[in-house]
């Protein structure tokens, strides 16, 4: 009986007949360290700040849905209270499969791609005094590159939350609607006679207006929140 053929050990004899063990383990460190010098220097590059606006992309090879405007952006930050910012404020490491991205886009495109940036919630920032992360590049003019999202997607009610503060307007109108509702749980007559309930009624509205509004504004300086209009390119967590 003939033995079975064990492609393993075919394999290791034709490779062994062009390299020698030491050999082969030299080689493979060789790329390891070039893989490693590599990840370090795109690593470097996400942790330091660089004033690039443009990157030399081939355009030919973009893909159109991961091109989006500084417009699109804005927005998304205005409505969600997120922020823009440079990649080197980020707190939160940076995952492995964005730094492949990375490096698989400067082989593609034979570039070195600069100036990253990252939208996210504040808390995943390192602001300076005064939940799903997406890293850009900038291509130029205003236009941005996603390369990478990761980490859990936003609550489907993040939008909701944060509209009353997204500008004056929306968190005015948050104040008033909220005064009329709770004067409207108070009874009628409960200060005054059940006659005059108009007059009680606008009367302990515009106490509640007020007491609710000089309260929220109180809590926003002592704070040093801002609207979403306002802090969405911020570097500082209390402008």
């Amino acid at each position: 009986m003939l033995a079975k053929t064990n492609l393993q050990s075919k394999l290791e004899r034709v490779r062994n007949r062009d390299n020698s063990g030491e050999k082969l383990l030299d080689q493979i460190k060789t790329i390891f360290d070039q893989v490693e010098d590599k990840y370090n220097s795109i690593q470097s590059k996400l942790n330091n700040s660089d004033d690039v606006d443009f990157n030399d992309f081939d355009l030919d090879l973009l893909e159109s849905k991961n091109v989006y405007h500084i417009s699109h952006i804005q927005k998304i930050c205005i409505d969600y209270r997120l922020r823009f910012l440079d990649s080197s404020y980020f707190k939160n490491e940076i995952p492995f499969e964005a730094i492949q991205k990375i490096k698989n886009l400067e082989q593609e495109h034979e570039t070195e791609l600069k100036g990253f940036k990252i939208m996210a919630p504040s808390k995943l920032f390192k602001l300076e005094n005064a939940d799903d992360p997406l890293l850009f590049a900038p291509i130029g003019n205003g236009y941005y590159y996603l390369i990478h999202k990761w980490g859990n997607d936003l609550s489907p009610f993040r939008k909701l939350a944060m509209w009353p503060f997204k500008c004056f307007e929306n968190f005015m109108l948050t104040v008033f609607i909220t005064a009329l509702l709770t004067t409207s749980l108070v009874p009628n007559g409960f200060f005054m006679d059940p006659e005059n309930s108009g007059t009680e009624f606008f009367l302990l509205f515009i106490f509640m207006f007020k007491w609710i509004g000089g309260v929220a504004l109180y809590y926003g300086f002592a704070k040093g929140k801002n609207f979403n209009e306002a802090i969405w390119k911020s570097k500082y967590y209390n402008a």
